[in-house]
């Protein structure tokens, strides 16, 4: 618990640092008081931008990219009206928010509302149910890849208890740990792209090829294109990949090629559509770099890392300063200790940073893991450092990610342990085994028995039609109220790369993995032959999972969660083109408790 002595030595800590800076604080009691909900505006529009020096249409929200951060209370009603100038419909999703008991402020076309029209805004109402770090983006089309895309934070109450006395018990220490989460900001890692997200899709249909290369990496969208000599690129290439390169070289932009038959698979592909950019065709171009000002007298800074990107999964360190990772995906953990975090598409990790180094500049490191050599940079910066000059600071990490000291850590997501402990049963009621494999091409996916086709972001939502022909399909699942649900994510051929799975509505308890065939009716069967393979004793909860690499053979990932929030939701790969290409399936959680729309939200004023 937080302790009145604790509260003394915050006071204490704040009287100090009085004159460092204005520093807002957040307190959020257990009974809101007020019972008018935290209102927010945001206005879509489409213009040229250029976040890495690169200019190409764009989605900016209240005229800036990214969007502004909703920050509430916990425990707070919070409203969205989203106005749509762009000139196409669009929705919007609140990544990692439950929606308990609001089901159609969930922002998935086809699935919980209709697109909202050009010229037209639609309110989301929810409940800021659970504290943490999450964010909002797009969920139509691809168009989270054209920047839509910001930062959300629910301040927990008063009273919940934080971990940070799991690292120290010194008070002035505590203090200055709580008084840093109170005035935490986002750093929002993110892949971008020269060509739109509707260029990519058009391309991967005349091509036949999956996309998966990005032109550059932004921190809070910024960055810059480096063109890396053929030399440099062969230098940094990878052990893992050049048994798949087969003598071949990695493109300009550091990327595998397109004819590589191991990363496209065994189909037919029009290799002279490949548009410029896609796959090589390196332009070096400069954009603003981050800078981070932290100031030392106040001990602690407070970051809330955000992989808001459709494609990559990206490394992220700042050199010389080893990070406490603290939560996870909007969860408390027992803190770890940290020299590297590696953040798949959706999550999000909390960490502190001790500001115990001498003043100066430090560099800040986001680089792309797994099958291109991308990177990029910022800057965190002392206050009291501000005009100094200082010779370049040690990095933990390499423009690969690779750790570039012997001793560097990374956090091993396996090991997390959450704080505090909840702990699922040990059976479930019910098992899905859902296959994630290619569907007849190289960009087109399946995660069950078949492929969502895009087609259907326009179709009758599922929220109101839970009878259709579709949600009694292979393209969803129904589940029952109140039932304990358990989902393998089943990674049938190799190669493939990392797919991060994300559940829309409540979070689930990530219980085991495995290299191999799955040949198991549930887990419980699974766990009388492979008991080292799964954890109900303290396994972490998250709203997005990263599936095992598949390099040889077939691999998957078990999770359970509990049904409490009726209504129609999906889980898709956080990949962008493997949404667009299929990788998504609709779940009807709770059919036996259907939830009653409100009037307001009834199709004929959905998109008043």
């Amino acid at each position: 618990m937080w302790y009145p002595r604790h509260i003394f030595a915050l006071f204490m800590l704040l009287g100090f640092l009085g004159s460092v800076r204005a520093t807002r604080t957040w307190s959020c009691p257990d009974s809101i008081t007020s019972s008018v909900p935290v209102a927010f505006t945001l206005v879509l529009t489409e213009q040229n931008i250029s976040p890495d020096g690169f200019q190409r249409k764009g989605i900016l929200t209240n005229g800036q990219f990214p969007g502004p951060i909703l920050e509430v209370c916990q425990g707070d009603e919070v409203e969205v009206q989203v106005w749509n100038e762009l000139p196409y419909p669009v929705t919007v999703h609140f990544h990692g928010i439950e929606q308990r008991g609001t089901p159609w402020s969930d922002g998935v076309p086809g699935v919980s509302q209709k697109g909202i029209q050009p010229g037209s805004s639609f309110t989301y109402k929810w409940t800021a149910t659970e504290f943490g770090s999450y964010y909002y983006h797009s969920h139509e089309r691809g168009h989270l890849e054209d920047g839509l895309y910001g930062a959300i934070y629910i301040h927990p109450r008063d009273s919940v208890e934080r971990p940070f006395a799991q690292i120290t018990d010194d008070l002035t220490q505590l203090g200055a740990m709580h008084l840093a989460e109170q005035t935490t900001k986002p750093i929002i890692l993110s892949d971008w792209r020269h060509l739109t997200s509707e260029e990519v899709w058009e391309a991967e249909e005349a091509t036949g090829l999956d996309a998966y290369c990005a032109n550059a990496l932004l921190i809070n969208g910024k960055g810059s294109v480096s063109c890396l000599s053929q030399e440099t690129i062969n230098e940094f290439t990878s052990e893992d990949l050049k048994p798949i390169l087969n003598g071949a070289h990695l493109t300009d932009i550091g990327c595998v090629p397109p004819t590589i038959p191991a990363g496209q698979g065994p189909y037919q592909h029009n290799f002279s559509a490949i548009p410029e950019g896609l796959f090589s065709g390196c332009e070096s171009s400069r954009g603003a770099t981050e800078i981070l000002l932290v100031e030392s007298l106040l001990q602690y800074s407070s970051w809330d890392l955000i992989n808001a990107g459709g494609l990559a999964t990206i490394s992220f360190s700042i050199d010389e300063h080893p990070m406490y990772v603290y939560a996870v995906d909007g969860r408390y953990i027992v803190p770890e200790l940290a020299d590297v975090v590696k953040l798949v598409p959706g999550r999000r990790f909390s960490v502190l940073v001790k500001l115990d180094k001498p003043p100066g500049d430090y560099t800040v490191r986001s680089t792309i893991v797994g099958n291109q050599i991308l990177n990029t940079t910022a800057t965190m910066s002392y206050n009291a450092a501000i005009g100094l000059r200082n010779a370049p600071s040690t990095p933990y990490i390499d423009i690969t990610g690779r750790n570039a000291t012997p001793d560097a850590v990374l956090l091993d997501e396996t090991q997390i342990v959450p704080f505090p402990v909840e702990v699922p049963p040990h059976t479930a009621d019910r098992t899905f085994v859902l296959n994630i494999d290619r569907f007849n091409s190289s960009y087109q996916w399946t995660i069950g028995n078949s492929s969502f086709p895009l087609a259907l972001e326009e179709a009758a939502p599922l929220l109101f039609f839970p009878d259709s022909e579709v949600a009694h399909s292979h393209l969803a699942i129904r589940t029952t109220n109140g039932s304990w649900v358990d989902l393998i994510f089943y990674v049938r051929s190799a190669p493939q790369p990392e797919h991060p799975v994300h559940k829309h509505s409540n979070k689930f308890f990530y219980i085991g993995s495995g290299q191999g065939e799955w040949n198991y009716s549930s887990v419980e069967e699974a766990m009388r032959h492979i008991p080292q393979n799964f954890n109900l004793h303290n396994p972490p909860r998250f709203d997005t999972i990263a599936t095992p690499a598949a390099m040889s053979g077939p691999v998957w990932t078990a999770v359970r969660y509990h049904v409490v929030n009726p209504g129609a939701f999906v889980i898709h790969c956080h990949i962008q083109v493997h949404i667009n290409g299929g990788m998504s399936l609709a779940i009807l959680d709770g059919i036996d408790a259907w939830p009653q729309i409100p009037e307001e939200y009834q199709l004929s004023s959905t998109n008043s």
